[in-house]
């Protein structure tokens, strides 16, 4: 693992565990990270092979933070106590871009995997930190639609609440390694179970 891949990975991890305390938030960054990702990396296969070096990355910046900051105002008319919610993790998504850009990652077919995965992975994250940390899922998720004045308090699964230290951020880096390790764990045990390959 290269320094690069470190620096792409700890962006990704801020958003990851501060916007996953709640299924709303996880669900209203992914559509932001979606619409800034794709429209930049249609924005950067265009103007790619026409720039180099440092105009590559000054374009790659203005671009970013340009659709960046369009996503927040277009937030912030539609949805804006969902947008104060998630204001600091929306600026992070103009950095990533351009992190991302720097590695040539627009340009490799595994992209669409990479953005996948982290998505799900928000929107498992969120769902279990809200189910399990405030004991009830989906509330105030009519913010996704524009409701701002609807307080819904969404599906309850525990009256007495749930552990509430899972809405926090060292709840959710907690959830996050029990999520790797189970998968690692079913890594190592689908490939034990594997039947010898015949020679």
């Amino acid at each position: 693992m290269n320094k690069s891949s470190n620096l792409q990975n700890s962006l990704m991890l801020a958003p990851l565990i501060g916007a996953s305390d709640s299924l709303v938030k996880a669900l209203g960054l992914m559509v932001v990270f979606l619409c800034v990702s794709s429209l930049f990396g249609l924005g950067m296969s265009a103007l790619r092979p026409r720039l180099a070096g440092q105009a590559r990355l000054g374009a790659s910046v203005l671009l970013s933070a340009t659709l960046t900051g369009c996503a927040v105002l277009a937030a912030q008319a539609w949805a804006f106590e969902l947008q104060q919610q998630l204001a600091l993790y929306l600026g992070l998504i103009a950095v990533q871009c351009v992190v991302l850009e720097q590695q040539d990652f627009f340009q490799r077919p595994v992209r669409l995997r990479f953005i996948g995965l982290f998505c799900l992975l928000l929107v498992i994250l969120g769902a279990l930190r809200e189910a399990l940390g405030s004991g009830s899922i989906g509330h105030r998720l009519p913010w996704l639609l524009g409701m701002n004045d609807v307080d819904w308090p969404g599906w309850v699964l525990s009256a007495q609440g749930g552990l509430h230290l899972l809405t926090f951020a060292p709840g959710g880096f907690i959830l996050l390694g029990l999520l790797l390790a189970a998968r690692q764990a079913w890594a190592v045990s689908s490939t034990s179970h594997r039947p010898p390959s015949r020679k």
